[in-house]
């Protein structure tokens, strides 16, 4: 039987016992409070406790050098704040997780949208954590963008993931968050980083999720690094402005394709957003709409080229509005180019306010997905040509071929494609 004595600090452990136990918090696990010591706990006042860089943290993922802990002005933050809840506030990890069959494809392979989904929700948690992390109007961080994430390495059922999530860059109405996805075999006890994502997040009022709040800022050690994050804010702003010119695109279903051709793989899913897919709010979590998102894009490669399939990269994901509780959206995927090797699709949502009259369809979310084939060994497969027929197919095809082009030369580290 485990002995423990009360005192004004909590429960105790008495030596001699069996070992102290371990309490889980919103930042992870942490060990109970020591004899003598002082309740760890983070809403107990509990002066600073020194945290070791890279707390935590799985080996092989970098940190940037934040300074954590610290007001804008410098001085001690409000209750709530980096100061404290140390590394955990300013490095979120989920708790492990085993991946298991209904998380894979038939082959063994972890399905994309899993991977997606399990980053969104970390990424969602740190930064709803730090935009209110001052007193203030609360607030839950909404995502608005995933930039270009790419699948290192594939996870496989039976493996350990990994997520964990650190701010990097602060705007006035934005957050930006690095996520990194560690998977671990534990049997051998070999870990590999299978993916890494930037996700950008804005701060909406818990009174009107239509207002979106100020963000409290962070405060860097180096200047160059609030300089690069600036260029990576302007960057991925322009980028969502471009993406809205094709947000009167709908995928058209068309009798009796041919193979290979864009109608004959295209694909589309509709879907009744429930109270399990939404926040506490009322609007859908981003993770689940990726999830869906990567779903029909694997259809799509799989119609296409009839072999075991898995995603490769997703270039951006722009999240143009909210979904909202009892939408009904149709999630449309075509294919838009294809190399020796992979397949690019496009991937538009679309919500349909079926509830409210007063608000029409609109485009929701927009996407590119990549995709390659693999055979029964793992290994990559030739990929059908895709067979472009109208005109519009025609010059979304160049479209597509110039990304993967400007995307082989930034792997070979060239500044332009070579023709």
């Amino acid at each position: 039987m485990l002995l423990k004595a009360r005192s004004a600090g909590g429960l105790r452990h008495i030596p001699g016992t069996a070992p102290r136990p371990r309490r889980l918090f919103a930042g992870g696990i942490r060990a109970a409070p020591s004899p003598g010591g002082v309740d760890a706990h983070p809403w107990r006042s509990a002066p600073p406790r020194p945290v070791p860089e890279r707390a935590g943290a799985p080996a092989g993922v970098p940190l940037s050098p934040l300074i954590r802990g610290r007001s804008p002005g410098g001085g001690a933050s409000p209750a709530g704040s980096p100061e404290r809840w140390g590394a955990d506030y300013q490095l979120a990890r989920r708790a492990p997780r085993i991946m298991r069959p209904d998380d894979a494809n038939v082959a063994g392979n972890v399905h994309g949208g899993t991977i997606l989904k399990m980053i969104e929700e970390a990424g969602a948690i740190i930064s709803t954590r730090h935009c209110n992390s001052q007193n203030g109007e609360r607030c839950v961080a909404a995502l608005a963008r995933v930039e270009r994430t790419d699948f290192l390495s594939p996870m496989c059922i039976g493996e350990v993931a990994h997520v964990s999530a650190e701010i990097t860059y602060t705007s006035k109405h934005s957050v930006e968050v690095q996520v990194n996805v560690m998977s671990e075999n534990i049997l051998t006890g070999t870990k590999k980083l299978t993916n890494k994502a930037t996700l950008w997040y804005v701060p909406l009022s818990l009174k009107n999720v239509d207002k979106v709040l100020e963000v409290p800022p962070v405060v860097y050690s180096r200047q160059e690094q609030e300089e690069e994050g600036r260029k990576r804010y302007e960057a991925q702003k322009l980028e969502r402005m471009e993406t809205k010119w094709r947000n009167g695109d709908i995928v058209q279903p068309v009798p009796n394709p041919e193979p290979n051709t864009v109608s004959y793989s295209q694909s589309s899913l509709i879907h009744l957003v429930g109270p399990s897919d939404c926040t506490l709010h009322g609007f859908v979590h981003g993770g689940v709409t990726m999830k869906l998102m990567d779903e029909v894009a694997g259809i799509v490669a799989a119609r296409h080229c009839k072999t075991n399939i898995v995603t490769a990269s997703v270039d951006a994901i722009n999240f143009h509005d909210k979904i909202r509780k009892g939408c009904v959206i149709t999630i449309s995927g075509r294919m838009t180019f294809t190399s020796n090797k992979s397949m690019e699709i496009e991937v538009l949502v679309d919500a349909d306010p079926v509830v409210d009259n007063s608000q029409k369809r609109y485009r929701a979310a927009s996407a590119f997905f990549t995709y390659v084939s693999l055979s029964q060994e793992g290994k990559s497969l030739p990929v059908p040509q895709l067979v472009p027929e109208t005109e519009d197919e025609k010059k979304r095809f160049e479209e597509g071929k110039g990304r993967y082009l400007q995307m082989k030369a930034k792997r070979q580290g060239q500044a332009e494609p070579q023709p």
